[in-house]
């Protein structure tokens, strides 16, 4: 295997370690362990709400600050050539918090609520920085395919911690708390194979000692470069609206499961069953969009999640037809993730500065799940039910799928390979 391959798959190795987040922590054990130990009614900070309309609140909160602090981390971040440091203290501290959650007290929920909030931004902001590294490791010729390579990795890896702490549930009796425990450890652990191998060149402003305003200078330059560049622009605000439902789709399935009342077995293989079809969609995307493009395929992604809200507003009612939308959810949100990364990721001009380009990218996809998580939590609690939710997202779908189509075409070819 050459150098290059291996600073890849290095890098993929940063969705294997913390796709365990998301799987474990944001869609199938946590759930399900927050909904079993509190109450359908919850006093949070002086109002009775919804347990499930709570978790959306401190969500859309953690959101609101990773949405803050990703700029200004990374426009430091590229002006001191500090991305990888950044990213190794947010991987620690969501793997820490993740740690901490095994003290979760339902009697003591805004304080417990302290480790749900800490590891959602380490997640998100090690994340961000991690995206940044994709021009740097690979040629537009090849970010489809590691991208895609790297989202499979994240669901297989998602997918191995979950089945093992289920055997160790289900088996050998250990306490649920101990799954998140699992997590900080799995995404630390498996972390350092990224902080190897993958590297970036030292900056000569090291040595000047660290300035805070420099990251808003470089933040300035990015933004200049934005405003000149109508196709990243467009991209942009229609990825903002269609990563609102999917992003919102995918934090809050597991809690619409538990409202048609799948037993907690039955919500587990759904979303195994997620995580395994998401890969074929990942690679069946990447190799389409090599013939009709990234911006069609993307097109055709949003079309169908139209499909998948309308099927479950009016069909979803039990176990069957609910694997029946996840097996369709995964595999599409295996494809529209990975394009949707790579495609951002070829339309930016060529740079250095690319920490500060794709916090753009990860903050408008943050402020688009804050805004989903809200009017999800805002309609639940509204109608009493989240099917009115699901129906709303459709909206969401509809609009991003138009601003595609008012991205400029005239330079398409270079990102259909």
């Amino acid at each position: 295997m050459n150098n290059r391959k291996k600073i890849q798959n290095a890098w993929g190795m940063y969705d294997w370690s913390n796709s365990t987040y998301n799987l474990v922590i944001g869609s199938a054990i946590f759930p399900a362990f927050y909904t079993a130990v509190t109450p359908e009614r919850v006093r949070f900070f002086g109002a009775d709400v919804h347990n499930t309309e709570a978790v959306a609140y401190v969500l859309s909160f953690s959101l609101f600050v990773v949405s803050v602090v990703v700029p200004l981390i990374s426009g430091i971040a590229d002006y001191y050539r500090m991305k990888r440091r950044f990213m190794q203290f947010f991987c620690y501290l969501g793997a820490a918090s993740c740690c901490s959650l095994y003290w979760f007290d339902p009697n003591h929920l805004e304080i417990s609520f302290i480790s749900v909030t800490l590891a959602s931004i380490g997640f998100w902001c090690s994340y961000a920085l991690a995206n940044s590294f994709l021009p740097q490791i690979a040629t537009k010729e090849e970010q489809d395919a590691v991208s895609a390579r790297a989202f499979s990795m994240g669901y297989i890896g998602s997918v191995t911690l979950l089945i093992m702490n289920l055997v160790a549930i289900k088996v050998f009796g250990m306490s649920a708390r101990w799954s998140f425990v699992s997590v900080g450890i799995w995404w630390a652990g498996f972390a350092q194979i990224t902080f190897y191998y993958v590297r970036e060149t030292p900056s000569i402003n090291a040595t000047s000692g660290m300035r805070w305003d420099k990251g808003f200078h470089e933040l300035k330059l990015v933004w200049s470069q934005m405003a000149d560049n109508k196709k990243l622009k467009s991209y942009l605000l229609s990825f903002f609206v269609f990563s609102m439902g999917i992003q919102t789709i995918m934090q809050m399935a597991a809690y619409f499961g538990k409202e048609i009342n799948l037993l907690p077995e039955q919500l587990i293989i759904a979303i195994v069953l997620i995580q395994f079809i998401a890969i074929p969609g990942a690679m069946v995307f990447s190799r389409v969009s090599r013939r009709i493009g990234n911006l069609p395929m993307l097109g055709v992604a949003l079309l169908i999640w139209v499909g998948v809200c309308v099927f479950a507003y009016f069909v979803v009612k039990d176990a069957n037809t609910f694997f029946a939308a996840a097996a369709i959810i995964g595999f599409i949100m295996g494809g529209t993730q990975s394009l949707a990364r790579s495609t951002y990721s070829k339309f930016l001009p060529e740079t250095e500065d690319t920490a500060s380009f794709f916090s753009f990218y990860d903050v408008t996809e943050k402020i688009g799940l804050i805004i989903g998580l809200f009017s999800f939590g805002f309609l639940e609690g509204a109608f009493g039910t989240m099917r009115a939710s699901i129906l709303a997202l459709v909206v969401f779908f509809i609009v991003g799928f138009v601003l595609l189509l008012r991205v400029p075409k005239e330079r398409s070819a270079d990102i259909k390979h």
